[in-house]
């Protein structure tokens, strides 16, 4: 497959693997021998030839290291050597018919599209499917357990771990219901050389197709392949849907990315609030035995790197001379690596989030650094509410803030003490209703909506599974 092989699930190779694709352009040529048998182009005495026997000797016999081979030494053309090995696997009255009336790229454009979309019904959406389920069995765990929230890498305002995780949660959501929409719009082309149905018409191809089922012979041979023809095309289909495809995998890569930033950060020493599972025999490094590294959010973070860098290359195929020239047919043979390493990042995600703890008491320890300061911001709002006649951010900013930091007492309590020699202060004091005053002594109720959106989200995932869910 494209890209590095250490980073290649082998539940995509029969999508991506180098001999499977030949097996996809074989699904093609067959779509249409079967298609000019419907519409009696091939006569009804060898229309019987065309059985499942046939298909399963050429898609086994015929590899794309047979085809390439063939294309080296003899037809310098892949598909021409494609069309000549199956010729020689098929019996004489079906011969002429391979690759009848079709181009070069209404194999082609049509064998990558159908590999994409088994790829993401088949491996992509379920595993994700899978994945969204267990982080939202993990964000609904730890749904009421306070956490320091954090901005710019510093102290803010208090979360839950839930609310964190719903955050992530809910980008994945977000990616998976968008590459079932923009895979749901990966289209075919069976047009021809310049996609004006040349050969189709003057052949009366279409003009039978249309008697007999009421479609062009274009959507007869694409409905064999569970795709729907594009709405116009050149040689090669637009490249619009397929980029949006694969920038949805853009999306999604980045999602893991920053689960994968945020664990490997609240994994280091000094925060530790959040572990990943370790193996009993898994070392950490190769001299410092103490070592527990967080490698898999490590390594999928850095696949993003190259997912995103890989995304170039599919820009780069936006645009092409003259309707269609070959600069942009080897690049493209990349662009599975984008589907590939996302795949990587969903299964090493996959492996570690199940399993990953939390420690409350690092949770509690990095709270407690700054619970009395975090309530600045109700403090502050508070006063203007019940009548403070100054700033009161800057009251609270450059006054209270460094005498609880000199001296380690609240905020509240800077309040009083400072309201001992401001009549107007203590005048404010005694309009705080008790329930907020009571707040303002307990920073861990001060969440907010953190566990109702938190709850919100996995509500929102418990319905993606259950329609999303393989039986």
């Amino acid at each position: 497959m494209p890209g590095n092989p250490r980073y290649q699930p082998k539940s995509l190779i029969p999508y991506f693997g180098y001999d499977y694709l030949a097996g996809f352009q074989i699904e093609v040529e067959w779509a249409l021998l079967k298609s000019l048998a419907d519409i009696k182009a091939i006569p009804s005495k060898d229309v019987f030839l065309l059985d499942g026997k046939l298909k399963h000797c050429l898609l086994n016999e015929i590899t794309t290291t047979l085809q390439d081979k063939r294309e080296r030494e003899v037809t310098k053309h892949d598909i021409r050597a494609l069309v000549q090995l199956m010729q020689e696997l098929m019996p004489e009255p079906l011969r002429k018919w391979v690759h009848y009336s079709a181009t070069s790229y209404d194999i082609i454009e049509n064998a990558r599209i159908i590999a994409y979309k088994r790829a993401f019904r088949v491996v992509t959406l379920p595993t994700l499917v899978d994945l969204i389920e267990n982080l939202s069995k993990k964000t609904e765990e730890f749904m009421s357990v306070v956490q320091i929230g954090r901005t710019h890498g510093q102290h803010a305002l208090p979360i839950t771990v839930g609310f964190w995780l719903a955050t992530l949660l809910n980008r994945f959501i977000d990616s998976a219901e968008e590459l079932k929409e923009v895979e749901s719009k990966l289209v075919g082309k069976f047009s021809g050389a310049v996609g004006a149905y040349n050969a189709q018409v003057a052949l009366g191809l279409d003009e039978r197709s249309q008697e007999l089922f009421d479609i062009t012979f274009e959507e007869l041979v694409l409905s064999k392949l569970d795709l729907k023809p594009s709405r116009i095309s050149t040689q090669i289909l637009p490249p619009n849907p397929l980029t949006r495809f694969l920038h949805e995998h853009i999306l999604l890569s980045s999602s893991l990315a920053q689960l994968s930033r945020d664990s490997r950060h609240l994994q280091r020493t000094e925060i530790k609030e959040v572990a990943e599972s370790f193996g009993s025999a898994q070392v950490g490094s190769s001299t410092m035995a103490h070592k527990r590294n967080p490698i898999a959010f490590e390594n999928t973070e850095g696949l993003f790197v190259i997912v995103s860098a890989e995304y170039q290359k599919v820009l780069s195929c936006l645009i092409s001379e003259h309707q269609r020239d070959l600069v942009g047919s080897s690049v493209m043979r990349e662009f599975p690596t984008i589907v590939i390493m996302a795949q990587s990042q969903i299964d090493r995600i996959s492996k570690v989030i199940s399993k990953i703890t939390i420690d409350q008491r690092s949770l509690k320890r990095n709270f407690d650094q700054s619970r009395e300061l975090i309530m600045a911001e109700p403090l502050y709002l508070i006063l203007q509410l019940c009548g403070y006649k100054g700033d009161a951010h800057e009251l609270v900013n450059h006054t209270l803030v460094p005498n609880v930091q000199t001296l380690g007492r609240s905020l509240i309590e800077e309040l009083v003490k400072l309201s001992l020699k401001d009549q107007d202060i203590k005048e404010v004091i005694s309009q705080i209703p008790k329930e907020m005053f009571d707040l303002l002594q307990n920073p861990y109720k001060y969440t907010g909506k953190s566990e109702i959106k938190a709850m919100e989200v996995v509500k929102r995932a418990n319905d993606f599974v259950k329609r999303n869910k393989s039986t």
